[in-house]
């Protein structure tokens, strides 16, 4: 599937759109006949047909080539709003720098390192995010050395600890 036309920042050209999706096209193949589609979409045409979804003429996987270079400039040069827009990013890059931007965006959610933990934060609050979570772990402020999650706290007893440690060495 291609990426959302809305997206895009002025006029994209229609020979630039996906024939399948009618999406800006996404890792794009050309046909022998020079239709343009987004790999994804014209590998799921090809499943159930054989031929070009314009023009009806006969293709084949093996038949499918990267577009021509000028083609994957235009392409390269569009430029776009990254896709945490709703979030509050307002950075426009092209699309031949669009994923490196948006793998990196303070904006995209992104799971807490916490293990047991299920919150998707924004990058930007992650820092944050990990001094108050439930799932942090600590060494023991006792000094018994142990390390504890904040969540077992109120059952952490230095003594007990202790004494089964104490046990284990002998």
């Amino acid at each position: 599937m291609g990426y959302d036309i809305e997206r895009f920042v002025g006029y994209v050209n229609e020979g630039l759109l996906c024939s399948i999706c009618r999406d800006v096209l996404e890792d794009p193949l050309q046909a022998p006949c020079e239709h343009a589609f987004c790999t994804a979409c014209i590998h799921g045409w090809l499943i159930h047909h054989s031929n070009c979804p314009e023009d009806r003429q006969v293709i084949d996987v093996s038949l499918l080539r990267p577009l021509y270079r000028y083609m994957k400039n235009d392409l390269n040069r569009l430029q776009l709003h990254c896709r945490n827009r709703e979030h509050g990013c307002e950075m426009v890059c092209s699309l031949e720098s669009i994923d490196r931007h948006e793998r990196e965006c303070e904006y995209s959610q992104i799971p807490c390192s916490n293990a047991g933990c299920t919150m998707q934060i924004e990058r930007r609050n992650l820092d944050g995010h990990l001094a108050v979570c439930e799932y942090r772990s600590r060494e023991c402020p006792n000094g018994c050395g142990y390390t504890i999650l904040s969540a077992e706290d109120t059952q952490h007893n230095c003594v007990a600890e202790l004494r089964t440690e104490l046990e284990l060495l002998r």
